[in-house]
């Protein structure tokens, strides 16, 4: 009965996640096939089909709920974005607390760093503005980055993800996510006039090619099309890399090294140069993306 009772919520919540039929691509009864439910889906009227579909699932195929579930919920994303109303980071923790009642728990939505990636309905009220770190502050945050480079790899890792943290941070840009080391890559990810922007962070000896690029983009349009990237290359990205990624649209800022050096030196807002990089990405590949376009 208990269970019962979850499945009868859980559908309530997941109805105005996707059609009850579709174009081919996003409804329940093609996100209960990919499942391998499919025969538990009723046609008819949707009220009703969504809680046939939970409830004979968890009696009869207890090991596909799950799958059931996330299929659920990433055709959502591509249909509930196409109507401009993409799933809030409410609608799924209320799904993860329902799940719970059938004893359930799906580790992809639970994860802190896709939930901070999803909308929130009722956005937290906006803080005035601040005038960002002071001369001290930034006198410290350049002499931090100088001295990182004089740093061995291993070490200059850890020190570079601390640095990028409490350089968001003086900012007031929210830096989320753990900025999880893997190797010498930081992710991450900050809030930045009102929108989600995915980091990628790296310190190597060469340039940051196409092939970087190509996946940080992937990265960012598979997990939100509504968010936007920040890619950060100590050493900068490859000429032919910018070429190549350049001659078509991409929602990603690309920096360097000597970018955050002269934000710091000359005491320019992160947030001014962040905004102008994404509003004069020119149709053409300069170094960075428009990096000259911030300092001239």
């Amino acid at each position: 009965m208990k269970e019962a009772t979850a499945a009868t919520e859980i559908a309530d919540l997941l109805y105005n996640f996707l059609p009850g039929s579709g174009n081919g691509r996003t409804a329940f009864p093609l996100a209960a096939q990919e499942a391998g439910v499919g025969d538990y889906w009723q046609t008819g009227s949707k009220l009703p089909s969504p809680v046939q579909l939970l409830s004979a699932t968890l009696e009869h195929r207890r090991n596909r709920f799950c799958p059931l579930i996330s299929a659920i919920v990433r055709q959502s994303m591509t249909w509930r974005r196409g109507r401009n109303e993409p799933l809030t980071r409410e609608e799924i923790e209320q799904l993860n607390a329902l799940l719970l009642g059938v004893s359930f728990r799906i580790p992809e939505l639970t994860d802190e760093s896709f939930l901070g990636m999803l909308p929130r309905r009722d956005p937290p009220p906006v803080k005035p503005a601040s005038s960002g770190p002071d001369d001290a502050q930034l006198t410290a945050l350049s002499a931090q980055l100088i001295e990182i480079s004089k740093l061995a790899p291993q070490p200059r890792g850890f020190a570079y993800e601390k640095f990028l943290k409490d350089l968001f941070e003086a900012y007031q840009l929210a830096p989320r996510g753990s900025f999880r080391l893997i190797g010498e890559q930081i992710d991450g990810s900050f809030q930045h006039q009102a929108e989600t922007y995915l980091l990628e962070a790296k310190w190597q000896n060469g340039y940051s090619g196409v092939t970087e690029l190509d996946a940080f983009s992937g990265k960012v349009t598979r997990n939100a099309k509504w968010a936007r990237g920040l890619f950060i290359s100590n050493t900068g990205f490859s000429p032919d890399g910018l070429t190549a990624f350049g001659k078509a649209p991409t929602s990603i800022v690309c920096m360097d090294g000597l970018d955050l050096h002269e934000t710091l030196s000359r005491k320019l807002s992160l947030t001014d140069v962040i905004a102008r990089k994404s509003a004069a990405r020119p149709k053409r590949a300069d170094r960075s993306f428009a990096c000259e376009t911030c300092f001239r």
